[in-house]
């Protein structure tokens, strides 16, 4: 953990940003699509892995920031050739059949399989998507703000077009470059209406402040919102709700992703938001040990994920996943992921 009153260095902003969204994934996605009394009732606030036997797995959240970070190292001066290298990445990992993929993922997957470039395969939807990849990008450029918001374009307009999205992972990315940083967080919040000229957003961001200014609890923003049964995957709901979570306890990782998980619903995201957030400005040693051992994945393993972080700072290219592993692993997962939808059938509800 970084000393108080000091920002981290690049390699420890890389590396608390890559395995916190990995921490933040594994640790939600057992609770995806749960309410939060539901969730309360199951696990009574024992937040560990639990997926399959005590251990987590990563979702496409963990696998679309692990893909922004090859496409970065690959190109990081020219964002037309990142977001080609970053579809071409996302091509051939829909190819291996992700359990849960969102339907304008999907669909620009597709598009982008039937030949259309990167930059007019996006449809039109303000979904979570692009904000779930968005936090690494920030920390990469955290200097370089211009470059920041060209970058997340980019990476956005591949699979989504609605303004909406491209706003939310906006923030994202500016909360992640901030944290990065060490910039006063007033200053960040400060700026957040200017991200979309939206009034829905605006109204948005005046909970998340006078939340923020009450020391209400992430949940009774999400209440506020009107999410008391979940955090649902819009945009403008996930990433108030993540930011908001972030911002409420500083220097704290687990209490951030604990209160955001608690809300429910998109929990996976919300969570590698969070994590993301949270392990930027805090580096990988302040994550829970006992969270970090227990995720178990492949072949994208906490050890690739941590060697992606090493690559961005010196220039070189990630670490390669070989495609027909995934392809198997994928097959395993949507086994476990259909174990746990069964078990949802029981009590308690």
């Amino acid at each position: 953990m970084t000393a108080a009153g000091t920002s981290p260095t690049l390699i420890e902003s890389l590396r608390g940003t890559l395995i916190g969204t990995a921490v933040g994934d594994a640790l939600g996605l057992p609770a995806e699509g749960i309410g939060p009394a539901r969730i309360r009732r199951l696990w009574n606030g024992d937040l560990r892995m639990r997926l399959i036997f005590g251990r987590g797995m990563l979702s496409d959240d963990t696998e679309h920031t692990f893909a922004v970070a090859q496409a970065l190292a690959e190109h990081p001066d020219n964002a037309a050739l990142f977001q080609r290298a970053l579809a071409n990445r996302l091509r051939w990992w829909f190819l291996a059949l992700p359990a849960g993929v969102g339907l304008a993922t999907a669909k620009a997957c597709i598009k982008l399989w039937l030949g259309f470039p990167p930059s007019q395969s996006g449809v039109f939807s303000a979904g979570n998507g692009p904000a779930m990849r968005s936090a690494l990008i920030g920390v990469f450029f955290r200097e370089d703000a211009a470059k920041r918001t060209e970058f997340v374009r980019a990476a956005t307009r591949i699979t989504h077009t609605d303004p909406k999205a491209e706003a939310a992972a906006q923030a994202v990315a500016a909360a992640a470059a901030c944290a990065a940083s060490g910039e006063n967080r007033d200053e960040f919040l400060g700026s957040l209406p200017s991200f979309s000229s939206e009034p829905e957003w605006g109204l948005t961001v005046e909970l998340l402040r006078e939340h923020l200014a009450a020391s209400a609890s992430a949940a009774d923003l999400a209440n506020a919102l009107g999410l008391g049964r979940g955090v649902t995957g819009y945009a403008f709901h996930t990433v108030p709700v993540a930011l908001f979570a972030w911002l409420r306890h500083p220097g704290d990782f687990a209490a951030a992703l604990t209160s955001a998980l608690d809300c429910g619903g998109d929990t996976d995201t919300v969570g590698a938001i969070v994590g993301g957030l949270a392990g930027a400005g805090l580096g990988a040693n302040a994550i829970p040990a006992p969270w970090k051992s227990s995720i178990h994945d492949f072949p994208l393993s906490l050890q690739k994920i941590d060697g992606a972080a090493k690559a961005l700072v010196e220039r070189r290219a990630c670490p390669s996943l070989f495609w027909p592993a995934r392809f198997v692993r994928n097959m395993v997962f949507l086994l476990i992921v259909l174990a746990h939808g069964f078990r949802r059938l029981f009590p308690p509800y």
